[in-house]
């Protein structure tokens, strides 16, 4: 199966609703990126699409966060939503996904990506519990699906707190 991942393009927008609403099951996900997308900071280069035979299969958003404590904040990625149409998931779709979108991260100079996601899939990328960096949710979650990942090396380095994601992700 050749898959071939891109940067969005405005022609898509409606196609990766759809997508996120399928592979979800429920429309929050196609509304969440569409919000998202209106809002700086946005990032065009970190919504990424897998194409197959003319068709989106696939998509992944990187979108800006806070991570802050009583003395400072630092900025990283939130990796949210990422969707694979259902029947074509367990191919290997999400991987180069999520491969490609930590390629071009790092490339755009961002030093981390942090996820909430399922614990068996993101380690295989480099994730670890954010708790190694006495980094935290903003909600109760278990450790082990709390993760971050150091873009560059020492990315992480002295960045403690909690993150804050945008209002959009509890709408």
């Amino acid at each position: 199966m050749k898959i071939t991942v891109r940067q969005e393009k405005a022609i898509d927008f409606e196609d990766i609703t759809l997508l996120n609403d399928i592979a979800f099951g429920q429309e929050h996900e196609g509304l969440l990126v569409e919000r998202l997308r209106k809002k700086t900071p946005f990032v065009k280069a970190l919504s990424r699409v897998a194409v197959f035979e003319n068709s989106i299969v696939g998509h992944i958003l990187f979108y800006p966060v806070k991570i802050v404590n009583e003395l400072t904040e630092y900025e990283s990625l939130a990796l949210a939503p990422m969707s694979v149409i259902p029947e074509l998931q367990n191919m290997e779709i999400g991987s180069q996904l999520v491969k490609d979108g930590l390629e071009t991260a790092k490339n755009l100079g961002f030093k981390s990506v942090i996820v909430l996601g399922h614990k068996d899939f993101y380690p295989r990328f480099g994730f670890s519990p954010a708790v190694n960096w006495k980094i935290k949710a903003p909600f109760e979650v278990p450790d082990e699906v709390f993760m971050a990942i150091e873009l560059l090396p020492g990315g992480l380095m002295a960045v403690s707190g909690t993150v804050l994601y945008p209002i959009e992700f509890n709408m």
